[in-house]
């Protein structure tokens, strides 16, 4: 049945709903205040009314506007985009809106952003990373905004995070590749520049080498973009010296699809003549064939958490800080022992 647009109103929703105005404004702004079966009565008029909430009206009767913000570097990752989709379906479940911006790990624009987001009235705010402005941390707590950073555990830290130790995941990775017998290893690694994730990697790396006698020669760790370009060119050149690795340890998994595309245009065989290691388990990763060796990252529920966490915080409960990701090494068909006649 059609309604007049004049009547579709808080009023008219809730008169056709059977309750007051203020029990309408309860399941719009609360909805666990109410029962599920009245929260669902209450929704299929809106449904068929086409009521839509004034978003001024909600944050100044809630004081929220029940929008939270999330900045991340770059969305031509796909671990970010998995990411923020779980972000947003659990935000959205909860009566949530995600409001998304992009900082390509510039640190002053990620201050700037952060601004206009708070300007815009987020109810809390969700980074990547520690790597920030000290302004911006001043600023959330001056406002009291609840923050977290996500993709790492860092308790030694006051501010709250939600991830993998990703010094303690890429020391597992590479002690995979010592285990099998390699000590010829090279590494492709992020960009560290505003980027703890990448240099924390980079340390895990560096101390399993360490721990084995084991060294990391300049010329065989390149630092690039998250690019398969960038990772072609990496391969290159690591692969064109005189002395080459017989494995190589990258800081995640396009990183290593882009050393994989570029060793196999090199007439190598993966993982004959090449092994190589990535980190995150992205989709395509177990599609590949080689299937990538790589360390398991649960994406979904550390983006999911830090929404959690945030609502939590809104909601006045007393929760953790620091939440440690579990991280596994899924080894397929890229990583094997070495030839013993060496390269």
């Amino acid at each position: 049945m059609t309604r007049d647009k004049e009547k579709t109103g808080i009023r008219a929703v809730a008169k056709l709903s059977g309750v007051s105005t203020a029990t309408v404004s309860r399941a719009l702004n609360n909805p666990q205040s109410v029962s599920e079966d009245l929260r669902a009565r209450i929704q299929q008029v809106i449904d068929e009314t086409g009521y839509v909430p004034h978003g001024m009206a909600r944050a100044l009767s809630s004081n929220r506007t029940c929008t939270i913000g999330a900045i991340i570097p770059t969305i031509d990752n796909a671990m970010f985009a998995r990411g923020i989709e779980s972000l947003q379906k659990f935000l959205s479940s909860r009566g949530y809106m995600l409001i998304l911006s992009t900082n390509g790990y510039d640190i002053d624009v990620e201050l700037e952003q952060a601004r206009n987001l708070i300007s815009r009235g987020v109810d809390g705010l969700i980074l990547r990373g520690d790597c920030h402005h000290q302004a911006l941390r001043d600023l959330l707590t001056a406002r009291n905004i609840p923050f977290i950073n996500v993709g790492i555990y860092n308790p030694a830290q006051p501010h709250p995070s939600i991830g993998v130790d990703n010094e303690a995941a890429a020391h597992r990775a590479m002690t995979h590749l010592i285990d099998l017998g390699h000590r010829r290893i090279g590494v492709v690694s992020a960009l560290q520049r505003n980027n703890d994730r990448a240099s924390a990697r980079i340390r895990g790396f560096r101390r399993a080498l360490a721990e084995h006698g084991l060294a990391l020669p300049e010329e065989w760790h390149v630092e690039v973009r998250y690019t398969l370009d960038d990772a072609r060119e990496a391969a290159r050149q690591i692969l064109i010296g005189r002395s080459v690795p017989t494995a190589i340890a990258c800081g995640n998994d396009v990183l290593a699809y882009g050393v994989m595309l570029e060793a196999e245009r090199r007439g190598l065989t993966i993982p004959a003549d090449l092994s190589v290691v990535g980190f995150d388990d992205l989709e395509w990763s177990r599609h590949l064939r080689p299937a990538l060796t790589t360390l398991h990252i649960p994406t979904d529920l550390t983006w999911k958490g830090a929404g959690e966490y945030i609502l939590a915080r809104l909601d006045g409960h007393k929760v953790p800080n620091h939440y440690e990701v579990d991280y596994a090494l899924v080894v397929r068909e890229s990583t094997a022992p070495p030839m013993t006649n060496g390269r």
